[in-house]
C-alpha cells in the first residue's frame, strides 16, 4: 500500500512521484488498483483512445450511499442509464444558459451594489466569502427558484455544503437536501423540469425521486465551489501580477465602455507553467472544452462535465463586472508578495487563505463614450 506523504496534498505528492516513475503509474491503495496519469499524452490515451475502457466507476460503499445507489452522474457506472441521464441533463437542464441569464445578471448586480458600499465605507471586501455567496445564490435560484436573503439561513446552507463535501472526501455521506418541500409552479426551475419529465414519463427509465435528488446533488456540489474558486484564483493571480491586471481591465473597459493535475503545470507543455500568463492562450488552439489534453478544467471524454456552459457563463460575467466596475488594491500593509497560493483538499482546488482586497469604484466618464 502506498503511504502518502502527509506534508503534501495528494495530487502534489503523486505529481512528484511521477517525476521519478513516469507519466503512467499503476499503484495500489489497499486492495484497490489505481492508475495515475500525469501527462497530456497519457491523458489523451486514457480519456480519448481508451475512453470506453476507463469511463465507468467502481462500486464503492460510501459513494453508493452518497449517490442514491449510483443514480447520479458522478458515481454511476457507464451503462445505458448513464447515457440517458447525461442526455437528460444536457438537453433539458444545462442547455438553458440564456434562459437563466437574467438570474446571473441580477445576482451579480446585487453583489456589485453590496461591495460598492464597502468601497464607500473604506472597508476591504472578503472576496472568498462574496464569491461563495454569489455562486450558491445563483445555483439555488436556477435549481429551485429561491435565494437565501437571510444571513443565518445562507450561513447554514454554506456549512451544509462544506460538510457534504468533507464527508464525500472522507468517503462517508449522509443524505440531506431539504429543498423538496417548496416549489414555485409558475416558474420552471431545474427541479420543475425534472418533476415534469417524471410525471410525463418522457424518460426511458422510471425516473424516481431518488434519481432527481441524485442529479440535484451533482448540480449543487459541482456548481457552487467550482465557480467561486475559479473567480478567487483569477483575482488572486491578477493581484499578484499588477501589469496583467491593468491590461485586462483596460481591455474589458474598452470593450464594455463603448457600449455604455493531466498536469496543467507541466513544463513540457507550458512555458513557465507556474507563471500567470493569460496571453499564452492568444493565438493558441488549446481551449477548455475537453478536446485538448494539456488543459482539462472540465474533464474529457464520456465523463466531461455536462454543466460546462452554465459554469463558464457565470465565471465570465462575474470576472468582467469585477474588473470593469472596480479598481483593486492589496490591503494596507500588504503587497503582492504576501499573497498565499496554497491550496486545501476538496472537490475543487480551493485557496487555503481567504482573499480580502481593498476596492475603489471605477467612475465611468460618460462624456467620452
Amino acid at each position: 500500500m502506498l503511504m502518502l506523504d502527509n506534508s503534501l496534498l495528494p495530487h502534489i505528492f503523486l505529481w512528484k512521484l511521477s517525476q521519478n516513475y513516469g507519466p503512467l503509474m499503476s499503484l495500489r491503495f489497499g486492495f484497490k488498483p489505481t492508475l495515475v496519469v500525469s501527462s497530456a499524452k497519457m491523458a489523451e490515451a486514457v480519456l480519448k483512445t481508451h475512453d470506453l475502457d476507463f469511463c465507468s466507476r467502481p462500486s464503492l460503499r460510501d459513494a453508493m450511499r452518497l449517490s442514491y445507489n449510483a443514480l447520479d452522474l458522478s458515481f454511476s457506472p457507464y451503462t445505458d442509464y448513464l447515457k440517458e441521464m447525461r442526455k437528460l441533463c444536457v438537453v433539458h437542464l444545462f442547455s438553458r444558459v440564456q434562459k437563466y441569464r437574467p438570474i446571473r445578471e441580477d445576482e451579480v448586480g446585487r453583489l456589485i451594489v453590496k461591495i460598492s458600499q464597502l468601497s464607500v465605507d473604506s472597508k476591504p471586501v472578503n472576496l472568498s466569502e462574496a464569491m461563495m455567496c454569489l455562486s450558491s445564490s445563483i445555483i439555488c435560484r436556477i435549481g429551485f427558484g429561491k435565494r437565501y436573503d437571510d444571513a443565518a439561513e445562507r450561513s447554514r446552507f454554506h456549512e451544509l455544503l462544506k460538510e457534504t463535501e468533507a464527508m464525500l472526501l472522507c468517503f462517508s455521506f449522509s443524505d440531506y437536501f431539504p429543498f423538496m418541500g417548496w416549489l414555485i409552479p409558475q416558474k420552471e426551475d431545474l427541479i420543475d423540469v425534472l418533476l415534469r419529465i417524471r410525471m410525463d414519463r418522457e424518460f426511458p427509465f422510471d425516473l424516481t425521486i431518488d434519481h432527481i435528488k441524485a442529479i440535484l446533488m451533482n448540480v449543487f456540489i459541482a456548481g457552487t465551489d467550482t465557480a467561486a474558486a475559479t473567480v478567487i484564483w483569477v483575482m488572486s493571480a491578477l493581484m499578484k501580477n499588477p501589469e496583467c491586471l491593468k491590461k485586462t481591465q483596460a481591455e474589458v473597459r474598452d470593450l464594455v465602455g463603448k457600449k455604455g493535475f493531466v498536469n496543467e503545470d507541466d513544463p513540457k507543455v507550458w512555458k513557465n507553467p507556474e507563471e500567470f500568463c493569460p496571453e499564452r492562450f492568444l493565438g493558441n488552439s488549446i481551449d477548455y472544452k475537453g478536446l485538448n489534453f494539456e488543459f482539462l478544467p472540465f474533464g474529457a471524454g464520456r465523463r466531461v462535465c455536462p454543466g460546462m456552459r452554465i459554469g463558464v457563463a457565470e465565471v465570465e460575467l462575474v470576472i468582467a463586472n469585477h474588473l470593469y466596475k472596480f479598481d483593486w488594491e492589496m490591503p494596507t500593509g500588504m503587497n503582492k508578495e504576501d499573497l498565499d497560493f496554497d491550496t486545501v483538499p476538496g472537490l475543487a482546488v480551493l485557496k487555503k487563505m481567504i482573499l480580502s482586497l481593498w476596492l475603489e469604484r471605477f467612475m465611468i466618464n460618460r462624456a467620452s463614450l
